[in-house]
């Protein structure tokens, strides 16, 4: 039986396609949810300063700064399960892992926040930016290396080779006696 990438079979493919679509869905919905236009009478500057609007969230109380930080995490941590579960590498380094998947979702925020500059009503915030980061890494880091752990072990149990077990002895075997060659 041949393998297919570093899972096997159709388990890599059906693994690697199922994170495919998870990740084009999620990446639909995140573009949905943040560069759609908003009817406001007003907008905010924009944030260029890393960690003031933190401190502006943590200034009006620990559940208003909770929520908004918790959005921030939230927006695109699965990413850092989703891009790995795409790219479909079970053996790999996990500090390579980590560094490819927070750098890929830096850049999806970066991209997002650089596409909020023409549409009306959005606000380029570079807290915005550091949180999505940190929630790819947050996500990554607790669920992608058990996660691997996990099916390693059930590739090792369905790879493993079974030992034929030893028949019985059924006696002596049967010899025939050697007939010489004519001359």
């Amino acid at each position: 039986m041949q393998r297919q990438g570093s899972i096997g079979g159709s388990a890599a493919i059906r693994i690697r396609a199922t994170g495919g679509v998870l990740l084009v869905a999620h990446l639909a919905f995140v573009a949905w949810l943040t560069l759609r236009p908003l009817d406001v009478p007003w907008v905010m500057p924009a944030n260029l300063r890393p960690f003031a609007g933190i401190r502006a969230d943590l200034a009006l109380g620990w559940q208003e700064a909770a929520r908004s930080l918790l959005d921030g995490l939230a927006l695109l941590a699965p990413l850092g399960v989703l891009i790995p579960m795409a790219h479909g590498r079970l053996h790999t380094s996990p500090l390579g892992s980590l560094v490819r998947t927070v750098a890929a979702g830096a850049l999806v925020s970066l991209g997002i926040e650089l596409l909020q500059t023409g549409v009306p009503g959005q606000v380029v915030d570079v807290d915005s930016l550091l949180l999505n980061t940190v929630g790819v890494a947050l996500a990554h880091a607790t669920v992608v290396p058990a996660a691997r752990v996990w099916l390693r072990r059930r590739s090792r149990r369905a790879h493993r080779p079974t030992v034929p077990q030893e028949e019985p002895s059924q006696g002596r075997t049967p010899t025939i006696p050697r007939v010489g060659i004519a001359p």
